[in-house]
This record gives structure tokens, sequence and C-alpha cells, in this order.
């Protein structure tokens, strides 16, 4: 029998390398954007068209390269980082697997354009699917500059499972951020279809985290310095207050790699312990330094991974230096033995007097002086006015010491009565009862907790979630109005203005018009800066406009890998920012509105996240649960 084994072409090895290193045009910006770090480059700029899927280029002033080391690099395993396997355990640079370039053009056109700085002629390499098209003398600047072009062309049912254009621009800007914050000396600008979405200019590490997150996070940053014998901790942290309800500001450094840990996110979100409100993320951005020999970052092709030789270790003392630096900034609770008493000269509060010491002070101690003599106050006023109070305390507490016989038992004493906050309140209003079937009344409904309300029916007792209610209602409404267009806005009298970050701004751009067909009045007004000049008519003065549209692309953002229309997208993150909190107090009458226009939706049972929105309890359910 022959043989069957054989190696494979390396157009096929390619292709398969490609599918573990390049997942999405994301992954193409990674790795162009690590080499010209490692190339030395102290200006780099990506263009992009398409969300990648047209164009990804990435410039930068690096070293460049000569003719042969241009054709070489599209090599597998053709790398500059390393030379023998002790290198592994000593990897300082971005790069080493030397698979990217190998990977990138088996899957695409690529065009790459690099000069070495002593080189006077620079050079020209085009591929096409790993197969060489041509290499020649160009005329070039410094450095190097790849384009990636119809990126899987010849892999269409990877291209096939691409998301939108706004889902994959996410993840570009994603790499695009991690990718400049650990390197704020190094100028990052970054073009997509032709409008500069970043500039950041060379700086320090909190300047370059207000160029990407926005002036407005300068007040958000707390820093973080911890070093011991085994690593060096540093970096900022979020304030409490302005904790998201969406991950996507946590980033974790090691040696100047951005790494994915869930062990080490819960060592910071204990440092957070009480501090947070439920379900919401801090920002950080923490750096951590360590001996290469003590981790393993050879662990996924992505090199997101990594292993630490003492995980437990790292994980406590990122924990005490989150701490440390909450309480060092007075964020948290902190226990001081040398508070200065300047600060604390708070007067000692009064003891409140017994019943039996209040009745003798009303009765022997003199009224205060008049604050206005010449208002006819006479001595006699304060004596009849003392008379009347001294009247009113003895009043207050007539009767304490009797009780009615009929209300004890057989050993003479009273029973005791638990009253509950209702106990003074009719179960019925005049105005809300309504005659039922078989002469029955229908009782308002009423809120447990703020959250929920419950509703007395015919079968049993129906219990509805106020929020998700809420959101089912609000989602329809919204649903129904971007579909006819046909909202209404009123205009507002002081138009506020919101600042964003570019990559929030970039979002909002993209949806500007869909959010205005629900009644918002928003115009772009210079970089990363908008104007709103109405809210929809229902909303006015009901919520504040600015929190409701940071939720919207909160919620919005989240929702992007989900494959839903963009009206739809819409309408459920308008319908999460702009529904009533779980904890909000309501009346009987907007109760009751809540539930007619619950069960007038189309789909009632469950909000548009899947929740359900009410929940019934039969009357033989409750019955059995009584049963021994």
């Amino acid at each position: 029998m022959a043989d069957i084994i054989q190696l494979l072409p390396d157009a096929i090895a390619n292709q398969i390398a490609a599918g573990e290193v390049i997942q999405r045009p994301a992954s193409v910006v990674k790795e162009l954007m690590e080499n010209s770090i490692d190339a030395g480059s102290t200006s780099i700029k990506l263009v992009v068209k398409e969300a990648g899927k047209t164009l990804i280029q990435v410039i930068d002033n690096g070293c460049g390269m000569s003719d042969t080391d241009a054709r070489m690099s599209f090599e597998r395993h053709a790398t500059s980082k390393i030379r023998e396997a002790s290198d592994l355990f000593a990897i300082r640079t971005m790069g080493f697997r030397g698979e990217a370039l190998a990977s990138i053009a088996a899957i695409a056109h690529v065009e790459m354009r690099t000069r070495r700085q002593s080189d006077e002629l620079g050079c020209l390499l085009q591929i096409e699917g790993s197969e060489v098209k041509n290499q020649e003398a160009c005329q070039c600047s410094s450095g190097t500059t790849i384009s990636v072009k119809n990126l899987f062309f010849n892999v269409p049912a990877r291209r096939n499972f691409l998301k939108s254009n706004s889902v994959e621009m996410r993840y570009i800007i994603d790499e695009f951020q991690r990718i400049a914050i650990a390197n704020p000396d190094i100028f990052f600008s970054l073009h997509h279809n032709g409008s500069e979405v970043f500039h950041l200019p060379p700086g320090n590490l909190r300047q370059r985290l207000i160029g990407i997150f926005g002036l407005h996070s300068n007040k958000k940053l707390v820093p973080v310095e911890e070093e011991t014998d085994i690593l060096r901790l540093s970096g900022f942290i979020g304030k409490p207050e302005f904790a998201k309800k969406t991950r996507g500001e946590q980033y974790f450094y090691v040696n100047n790699r951005f790494i994915k840990s869930s062990y080490l996110n819960h060592a910071v979100a204990n440092a957070y312990e009480k501090l947070l409100p439920q379900d919401t993320f801090p920002l950080y951005v923490i750096f951590i330094e360590t001996d290469p020999a003590r981790i393993d970052i050879n662990v996924h092709p992505t090199k997101q991974e990594i292993k630490f030789e003492d995980e437990r270790l790292v994980y406590n003392y990122l924990k005490v230096a989150v701490r440390h630096s909450l309480g060092q900034y007075s964020i948290m609770p902190t226990l001081d033995f040398d508070i200065d008493t300047n600060f604390a000269r708070t007067p000692p509060v009064k003891p409140r007097p017994q019943r039996d010491e209040t009745v003798r002070s009303a009765s022997s101690q003199p009224s205060p002086p008049s604050q206005n003599p010449g208002a006819g106050h006479t001595p006699a006023d304060d004596s009849g006015r003392q008379a009347s109070n001294l009247k009113n305390w003895q009043q207050l507490y007539d009767g304490l010491n009797e009780f009615d016989p009929e209300t004890t038992d057989n050993n003479g004493s009273a029973p005791l009565t638990l009253e509950s906050s209702w106990h003074q309140e009719p179960l019925l209003s005049e105005e809300n009862r309504t005659a039922g079937a078989g002469g029955q009344t229908r009782k308002e409904p009423y809120q447990v907790h703020n959250t929920y309300i419950v509703s007395q029916i015919k079968s049993g007792v129906l219990l509805i979630d106020q929020q998700s209610a809420h959101e089912r209602i609000l989602y329809e409404r919204f649903l129904e109005v971007l579909k006819q267009q046909k909202a209404s806005t009123q205009k507002q009298l002081f138009p506020r203005t919101l600042t964003l970050s570019p990559q929030d701004a970039a979002v909002l751009k993209d949806i500007l018009e869909q959010v205005n067909l629900l009644g918002f009045d928003i115009q772009e007004f210079g970089v990363n800066t908008f104007v709103i000049n109405g809210v929809p008519s229902e909303m006015a003065g009901k919520k504040d406009e600015l929190e409701v549209v940071e939720a919207l692309l909160e919620q919005y953002k989240e929702q992007l890998d989900m494959k839903l229309d963009i009206q739809e997208s819409i309408a459920r993150a308008m319908a999460r920012s702009a529904a009533i909190r779980r904890g909000q107090g309501l009346s009987p009458t907007e109760m009751q509105a809540l539930i007619d226009q619950l069960f007038a939706c189309q789909v009632p049972f469950k909000s548009p996240s899947g929740r359900h929105c009410f929940i019934t309890f039969e009357l033989e359910e409750l019955a059995k649960r009584f049963e021994g």
C-alpha cells in the first residue's frame, strides 16, 4: 500500500494557521501595529475602510527592512525576535512566533513598501494568497507601510461570518486602544472612511487615557503604584461613582502586553467590595512589570493569555494595591488615628430627653427669649403658650397605662398586635373603586420594595416587574415610532452639550439619524461633541437627557454582537435606558396605567432582553403553600 502521509503545501498550511491567528479585521490591526512597535516606531498611523473589510493600512517610521528581509518576513516561522528556545523565557517584544504576516498574506491581497534609513531606495512587495506577484525597488519614505486589501477573499465562509461594520469597527477600536494605552510615548492616529477617529500625540499615561476616553475621564482617575521584590504595579483605577453597567474599560498589561484574565479581574472586584453599585464595572488600567522568566506568554496564538509562576501572589498584591489607592485618596473609609482634630469640630449631639424629663422641662423651664420683641409679644403670651405645650404633652401620653378589659387574655395582660405601614391606609380609594364580577371590587395595585407591582385578579394575584414591563412598553412604542417616523419633539429651553469619548462619538454618529427619529434633536458640535436641542415629548422633564443618551449608547454597544436590525437595536437600547428603574416609587394611578399599557402590548409576557414581565399566583397554588 502506498504511503498516504505527506507535507501540506505552504499555502494550505498558512491558511490553517490564519484560522487561529487572524479571526477578523481587528486581528490584522493588532499584528501589524505590534510589528510597528517592535520596529522602534515613534509614529504609527492606522487607516481602515469599511471596518477593515476593504482596506487595513498601517504606516510607521520604524527601522524598515532590506529587500531580503522584506521577502523573508512573509515566510512561516520567520522572525527577528528569537534565536533559540531559551529566548522564549526572556521575551520583551510584542511578536515572536513569525506567523502573522504569513497568515495575513495567505487570505488577503498584501502590499508592502519598506525602506531603511540608510538606503536610498525602498522595496515594493505584492502578495496574493501566499503567492508573490511582484517585488521591485521603489521610492518611499523610511519605515514600513503595509496595506491589506480584500481580507478573506479566498475564504468566503469566513468572510460571510464577519459581523456588521459597526461591530467590526468596535473590535478594531478596541485593539487600537489597547496598543495606544500601552505606548503613550508613541504618536497614534486612526482614520476610518476618510475621517479621523483618534489623534493621540505622545505624552504620559494620564494624557493618553484622557485622549482615548475623553476630557471628562480626568476626574475619574486614581493612580495606583506599588512595588515589591517580585513585581511592580502601576497605572490608574476609576472612582466607584463612575462605574458603568457594561464592560470595556478594563485593561491589564504584563510587561506592556495586553492580557485577558478573569482571575485578576476578580482581584480588582474584591478590592472594590461594597463600593460599587450592583452589576457595574469600574475603569482600570493596570501595568504589571515582572521578570519574563516568571511568566509564560506562549499559551495562545493571540498572546492575550498568560501563565504566572505564582498566580495567587499576584492576585493578593493586586488586591492590596487597589485597596491602598482607594484608601489613600479617601475613596473608601480607613482607620487613621492621626487625623487632625481641626477637621472634626462638629458639635456634640444632645441626647433626646425622656418623656418625664420632657414634661418637666416643658413645665419648669422658661420659654426662649423672643426673636422679634417689636411684634406685639407679651409675657402673658409666653405663659399661655407654655401651658398649652404642657397640656399637649400630657394628652400625647394619656392612656398609656390603661387598657380595655375586653382585649385582655385570661392572664389579664394585653395581647401583642403587629401593625403594618398599611394599617392606617384604606385598601381602596373611593375614586378607584369599581364594581367587578359578582359584586366584587377592584383594588388598587401597590408596590413591594418599589420594585414589583401587586395586582389582584379574579383567579389570584398578579406580580409585575415594573422595569421589565416598562421596557416592553417602550420597546414596542419606539419600534413603531421608528417605522412610522412620526415622533414628537420637545425643544429644550437651554440646549445641553454632550462630550463623548472618540469610540462613543463614532457609535453615536452611526446611529444619529435613527436616534433623532425617536424624537431627539441631536446635532454634531465639534470633535466628539454633540448638542441636544430637544428630547421626545413623553420623556421631557422626567429624566436627565445626558444620562439617557449615555445609557442608550452603552446598551446599544452591548447589543452590537447580536445580529439585529438597526431599528430593533436602537429601540431595545432606548427602552432600556429610558425605562423606570427598580426602586422607583409609583403612585397607584401610575401603576394602573403601567398595567393597562403592558397588556395592550403585542407581546406582554417578556421584556426585550427576555426577562419575564409578570408572573401569576393562582389561589389554589397559594392555598397549597399554606398546607402542612
